[in-house]
């Protein structure tokens, strides 16, 4: 699943920025209110009406009719009123913050209210909710295989041809497809994440005398210099509620894709290659040897597994640990105000997660939205939600919020505004431009009772000691539906 166009795609934000109209839909910000649409019912006679009213009439008339044809052409001009629920995992007040923010243009424009709700334990509730069909109008899934689970299960909605038109023009092929279930599109892309990053404070290691790692016997080696000179090298937390061991498969991931290759990484996805392989129970070892190394690991909640994955950046701020190995959106959970990539002595910066082979991989994810019901201000608020537009208004939202600091949002869409992005989130661009393959979160594709399950609950087992990496690879296998 080479996302070569993604590629393309970010590093070409800047220009694209200059169309991003034509590329986000129907973005207008004209309004027709029933108030303009209201005409008099009343006829004048030809005796009472002078020609200038007659002609004045007809005017009236016309603008009437083009202001039905524009409601709908946009298709929700009769939805004013209707209200529209969206839950997902995303559950800080600066996410909800902004998921409010990124809709109010929209709810302005056309009268529906979007309602957003966010919990940590989404993945774990999502399927009860479903099977009791009180599950929100919209489900913003982080993981692609469940919504094939739930397409599969008749849960989620076919989407109209308008709505995969929308998507289409605002998003490549390399991201429409994650929505799509033998053959038929249930889920829209709404948000792209980068994976392969290594926070930490250039200043504290120029101080220090540390340099970026290129390899990963180069991050090893300086893990290693770091705990002589009695520093702690890195801050690890794997506790997400019901999603708790989400962390330690991304690190699984990345480490697979370069250990082994995107090859391999395409067997070990579609259970070509059992879970239990030598090479994935190699990967896993080499984790777990890494953490339990004495002087290496910093978590604040007393051990890995109950320290909250959110809950390492005000450590690596105050330098408890000096690496931190988590995607682009751990951004929004560094203290508010905190510099960005910007060469002030405390501001946080993020390198690629080092290469073994020498190649450059790169590890993705994103969040695709499904219809649980199928009603017509639904799909206008999926189709919003494919565009620059709520992109835009999402991005600027948690800018200002965090004062210029890095958002923790990234997209793929269309033309949205680069001028957006500080420092930081235009590094990660290059990033993506710099990657020789790219793969999507392979939890994320797995069926969701292994990505979503036992690859969680399995690999928390195997960080707590309660079983070596052997054995939790064997459950896995087993637990593959």
């Amino acid at each position: 699943m080479l996302l070569s166009r993604f590629k393309s795609l970010l590093v070409l934000l800047a220009a694209l920025s200059l169309i991003a109209a034509a590329c986000s839909g129907d973005d207008s910000d004209e309004t027709s209110t029933d108030a303009e649409t209201e005409t008099s019912d009343e006829e004048a006679s030809d005796d009472e009406a002078s020609d200038d009213e007659a002609m004045e009439e007809d005017s009236d008339d016309e603008a009437m009719e083009e202001d039905d044809e524009a409601m709908e052409e946009e298709g929700d001009g009769d939805l004013a009123g209707t209200t529209v629920t969206i839950s997902g995992p995303e559950n800080s007040e600066l996410d909800t913050g902004a998921l409010t923010a990124a809709f109010a243009p929209f709810t302005e424009r056309t009268g529906i209210e979007v309602i957003y709700t966010g919990s940590r334990d989404f993945s774990d509730n999502v399927g009860v909710q479903a099977e009791a069909g009180t599950a929100t109008d919209i489900l913003f899934f982080p993981q692609p295989g469940k919504v094939a689970d739930f397409a599969r299960d008749g849960f989620i909605q076919a989407l109209p041809d308008d709505v995969v038109e929308a998507s289409n023009s605002n998003w490549s092929s390399d991201w429409t497809g994650f929505g799509t279930v033998d053959g038929t599109v249930y889920g829209v892309p709404v948000k792209a994440d980068l994976k392969s990053l290594v926070w930490y404070q250039p200043a504290v290691f120029e101080e220090k005398g540390y340099e970026v790692p290129e390899t990963w016997d180069d991050f090893k080696a300086l893990a290693d210099e770091m705990i002589a000179n009695g520093d702690t090298p890195l801050c690890v937390g794997i506790e997400s509620g019901g999603a708790t061991g989400w962390a330690f498969t991304d690190w699984m991931e990345d480490l697979m894709l370069r250990f082994h290759g995107a090859e391999v990484y395409d067997q070990w996805v579609n259970h070509e290659i059992p879970f239990n392989d030598e090479r994935v129970v190699e990967v896993m070892d080499e984790i777990l040897t890494l953490w339990n190394t004495p002087g290496m690991v910093f978590a604040s909640g007393g051990t890995i597994a109950t320290t909250p994955f959110a809950e390492n950046a005000v450590p690596l701020v105050e330098q408890d640990c000096l690496m931190h190995r988590q995607a682009n959106f751990f951004a929004g959970n560094f203290p508010e105000g905190t510099p960005a990539n910007d060469g002030s002595p405390e501001a946080v910066n993020a390198f690629y997660f080092p290469t073994v082979n020498g190649d450059r991989p790169l590890l993705v994810a994103g969040v695709i939205a499904t219809a649980f019901n199928d009603r017509p201000e639904v799909m206008e608020v999926l189709k919003y939600a494919t565009t620059a537009e709520y992109a835009d208004a999402r991005q600027a939202y948690q800018s200002e919020q965090l004062g210029g600091s890095t958002s923790g949002f990234l997209s793929a869409v269309n033309g949205w505004d680069a001028g957006n992005l500080n420092a930081l989130e235009a590094s990660f661009l290059d990033i993506f431009a710099q990657a020789e393959v790219t793969r999507f979160d392979a939890s994320d594709l797995m069926p969701a009772a292994v990505g979503a399950g036992t690859f969680w609950t399995e690999g928390t087992a195997a960080v707590n000691g309660d079983k070596t990496a052997q054995e939790a690879a064997d459950a896995i296998e087993a637990s593959w539906p």
